[in-house]
């Protein structure tokens, strides 16, 4: 089983950052959390959840336009835990926020909310 646990949201102005941190848990993160792709999602209200971000094993990344050249992923498998850097935020960014494996079929977290708001 693995766990994931979100944090680092919060409320922020139009053009701030923020700093999303997910930390996998169980017994089978520490075997499997460094053999797959990792991906932050978002959930706005009234919309299907959707893959913004993603890291490989071999670090390779890629974004959805969206949010292209404005936030970057990152992992340290040492510590089981991806990273999601967003800067220039606008409040279209405003959503939950969930780590997950692209590939596999784990449960969701929490997620933690952000919110773009002046």
């Amino acid at each position: 089983q693995v766990q994931f646990v979100e944090s680092g949201g919060g409320l922020v102005q139009p053009g701030g950052s923020l700093r999303l941190s997910c930390v996998a848990s169980g017994t089978a993160s520490g075997t499997i959390f460094s053999l797959y792709d990792m991906g932050w999602y978002r959930q706005a209200p009234g919309k299907q959840r959707e893959l913004v971000a993603r890291i490989s094993t071999i670090r390779n990344t890629n974004y959805a336009d969206s949010v292209k050249g404005r936030f970057t992923i990152s992992r340290d498998n040492a510590k089981n835990t991806v990273y999601l850097q967003m800067n220039r935020l606008k409040p279209e960014d405003t959503a939950i926020y969930y780590c997950n494996f692209p590939t596999l079929s784990y449960g969701w977290g929490q997620g933690t909310q952000v919110t773009v708001s002046s």
